[in-house]
């Protein structure tokens, strides 16, 4: 296995370098944690498929949608209704066995299982300190500061998530990933800026904090903890891996792989409430807080990503599109997500490399805001 810095290095994230043949093979070329499929596998049933529309709106013009797929180079689309297979579309490096890289899509995952290991009592609830259970340095960011804070990206820790600027903190803790310290100690020296719970600022320190809490909390590691809490249970059919720091530790910001067929599940866990199969997986009271931005700083246009106000709301680690629809997102760097709309019984997988992502820190390198836009045609497809 090539060195993990070497391997990151080479990458050339976020300079305008085609990502594909990069992205279906991570698990392959780092230090990962192994998710075995299930015992129980659930496959989709395939419904009739559904004609995708020919165009979108975004800003006030009429896009081309197949444009737009191939442009934000999409190696996999798929479309669930009810739980059925109405599109399901690859591309490039893509395929229903292939494991792709998450991207930011995995704090939705991390945050699914702290609400598990709340509701089994390993952590007492999410207004206690993080600190009480993550070792940090006094007096810095995470210090005192609760969980719910750390949830909804308002701990006021300092952070640039900037993925156009090298020197960004983004960029320091891929280096942690990548051997040059740990993870944990990366995140035990984080500084504070502002007050807690004031300001939604986009962090993945944040989300790496909450790693370390389940790791710490649990006694298990990240792997094991979602193999037996979510992997299982939800019938994933396909391998996962979990990339690791040079100690073990979990990249929990960013670092699931798995296939399109497998993320769509934990959509459909939580449009169904956090019932999957008559069985409850995650308390539906943790599934709706989770999904609603329950203070004015999480509103839609407030959360700060990178230099820059975000036209989503926040809630735990989910993000949630403007226009009180009842919809919301898992979203990656890049353009990956997951997206929700139980008014549609939807749930919508996209995984991209698009290749001028981060290479400015504005919506048209990134294009994220179109993507929902993008998606949303997808859905009044199945409303009409």
């Amino acid at each position: 296995m090539t060195d993990p810095l070497s391997a990151l290095a080479g990458l050339g994230l976020f300079t305008g370098a085609p990502q594909h043949d990069n992205f279906c093979r991570l698990w392959n070329l780092l230090p990962v944690g192994a998710l075995t499929p299930s015992s129980t596998p659930h496959q989709w049933r395939t419904g009739d498929p559904i004609e995708l529309p020919d165009t979108y709106e975004f800003a006030g013009e009429r896009k081309s949608f197949e444009e737009f797929f191939v442009e934000t180079d999409t190696a996999a689309l798929l479309v669930l209704e009810d739980g059925v297979i109405r599109h399901e579309r690859y591309a490039l490096t893509g395929g229903p066995e292939v494991p792709w890289i998450s991207m930011s899509v995995a704090k939705s995952f991390i945050s699914t299982l702290v609400g598990i290991a709340v509701a089994e009592g390993h952590i007492t609830g999410i207004d206690q300190p993080i600190s009480d259970y993550v070792p940090v340095d006094p007096g810095s960011a995470y210090d005192g500061v609760s969980i719910k804070n750390v949830l909804q990206m308002s701990s006021g820790a300092r952070w640039n998530e900037d993925y156009s600027d090298p020197t960004s903190d983004i960029f320091r803790l891929n280096a942690a990933m990548a051997g040059v310290g740990t993870l944990d100690d990366f995140v035990a020296g984080v500084v504070r800026e502002s007050e807690p719970g004031t300001v939604c600022r986009y962090n993945s320190g944040d989300t790496q904090a909450l790693g370390s809490l389940l790791v710490h909390a649990t006694g298990r590691s990240i792997t094991d903890y979602m193999q037996e809490k979510l992997y299982e249970p939800l019938g994933m059919t396909a391998p996962g891996y979990w990339l690791l720091d040079a100690v073990g530790m979990e990249v929990a910001f960013a670092g699931l792989n798995m296939t399109a067929r497998d993320f769509a599940k934990l959509g459909e866990l939580y449009r169904n409430g956090g019932r999957w199969q008559g069985t409850q997986i995650v308390p539906e009271a943790w599934v709706r807080a989770s999904v609603v931005p329950d203070a004015t700083h999480l509103r839609p246009g407030l959360p700060i990503v990178g230099t820059h106000r975000f036209d989503f709301g926040y809630g735990y680690q989910w993000w949630i599109p403007a226009g009180d629809r009842g919809a919301f997102s898992a979203i990656g760097v890049y353009n990956q997500f997951v997206h929700v709309d139980p008014a549609t019984k939807a749930v919508i997988v996209k995984l991209s490399a698009n290749r001028t992502y981060g290479t400015a820190d504005d919506e048209s390198a990134n294009r994220e805001h179109e993507t929902g836009a993008f998606l949303q045609a997808i859905t009044d497809t199945l409303r009409r």
